[in-house]
């Protein structure tokens, strides 16, 4: 079988990048041809024999992420209507080219974060502010136009898919949910290194995780939180730093000396299994990556009903508020964790379970059952522009070995 995928990155360290990369190494390791129409490809991956790259890459001259992406959409859509008979199943992210799809995996809902009461932006409260709403409601209306010309959409979540569908996005008959993937085994045989951050090891620590520049991620109200709780309870943030408004609200706050900014991190699994508790109130996610690896690596959550995951915690492993931005009650569960050690082990270990059922292998061998059902659906023949609908259920996969795949030399399509 043939696939092609198309995604603006293909690599470990991002996440929709990541679940298109296990999503690419399990088609290799059924020995499917792969095309990833992509700007960026982890080497790798690129590197692997059935392996076609086709990099697409946006000048940066263009001023914004809004035309840039327009700029892909366009480039990756000439591409794939000249290289047609190439692919067998074309599976896209989002709004992200403008060719027909077969599958379509719902990473984000514009219109679900812009109808959110939490939402920030308006046109009249800045010149950053009126673009990230001109952003927003772009995309919300691409997005919605993107799944109408999807065969099947794959919804990171039930959160995505209920928004989907609230959206008016989902006029055909298949909407699935298929969860994120964690690297179960990598988080889990980690070992604890505070002294690796320059963490004091006789602090309870929490671990915030994210975005440092975004409201929406909601550190502002973790850091309003630590200052109602004792001495004792420090915070690790891990993130891009430089632009980021929290290291001042930290200081404005008095709780600087409690607040240990990181930067970006590159050993996760060590500094989640260095740390007590995770908490994550995000004011909207659709799936986090990050909520599945601090309950991989055993960590009890303290999260909102409104980030993307908090549907699959149970109260035995983890918190979920009503309110992302009631900061008394984020800081009372903290305090239940922080006053509580046979509890808080008791739920990271629950955690742990949980996140069990959630595999990279997993979520991979989901994918590659729809690609085969699509695929026999139509057969070896090229299919017109124009799709039928799908009136077949997609059948349960069962969980696989996380499996490799050995390096060859680069194979590269033609810059479109």
């Amino acid at each position: 079988m043939r696939v092609a995928i198309v995604t603006h990155v293909v690599r470990h360290n991002d996440g929709q990048g990541r679940v298109n990369h296990e999503i690419a190494r399990a088609a290799l390791d059924e020995g499917f041809e792969v095309t990833l129409v992509a700007s960026h490809v982890a080497p790798e991956l690129a590197a692997h024999p059935k392996v076609k790259w086709v990099p697409v890459q946006p000048s940066r001259l263009w001023p914004t992420n809004l035309l840039r992406q327009q700029v892909f959409a366009l480039k990756s859509a000439l591409w794939l209507r000249r290289h047609r008979r190439e692919y067998d199943v074309l599976h896209v992210n989002g709004f992200i080219t403008w060719a027909h799809a077969d599958v379509n995996t719902a990473h984000f809902v514009h219109g679900g974060w812009g109808r959110s009461k939490y939402y920030p932006f308006g046109l009249t409260r800045g010149v950053w502010s009126a673009y990230q709403f001109i952003y927003t409601r772009a995309n919300a209306v691409l997005e919605r136009w993107a799944y109408r010309r999807s065969r099947v959409i794959a919804a990171v979540s039930r959160k995505v898919a209920d928004e989907i569908v609230a959206s008016g996005g989902n006029p055909v008959e298949r909407l699935d949910v298929i969860y994120n993937g964690v690297d179960t085994r990598g988080f889990a045989s980690a070992s604890a290194d505070r002294a690796k951050f320059e963490l004091p090891e006789d602090k309870f620590f929490l671990l915030f995780v994210g975005d440092l520049r975004t409201p929406r991620k909601n550190l502002g109200t973790v850091l309003q939180a630590l200052k109602q709780l004792p001495e004792r309870v420090h915070l690790a943030v891990a993130g891009y730093l430089p632009g980021s408004p929290y290291p001042e609200m930290a200081r404005e706050l008095g709780i600087a000396s409690r607040v240990h900014f990181l930067g970006l991190v590159r050993e996760m699994p060590v500094l989640m299994r260095s740390v007590d508790a995770y908490v994550f109130p995000s004011r909207y996610e659709a799936m986090s990556l990050s909520l599945l690896e601090a309950m991989a690596a055993g960590l009890p959550v303290v999260t909102a009903q409104t980030a993307g995951g908090a549907e699959i915690i149970t109260p035995d492993c983890g918190i979920v508020l009503d309110d992302p931005d009631d900061a008394p009650a984020l800081a009372n569960a903290i305090l239940q964790l922080a006053d509580d050690t046979p509890r808080r082990l008791a739920m990271g270990e629950a955690a742990a379970n949980l996140a069990g059922e959630f595999g990279w292998a997993r979520m991979a061998a989901q994918y590659i059952a729809l690609y085969r059902q699509l695929a026999g659906d139509a057969g070896a023949v090229v299919r017109n522009e124009v799709r039928s609908d799908m009136h077949n259920e997609a059948r349960d996969s069962q969980r696989g070995a996380e499996r490799g795949f050995a390096a060859a030399p680069l194979q590269r399509a033609e810059n479109p």
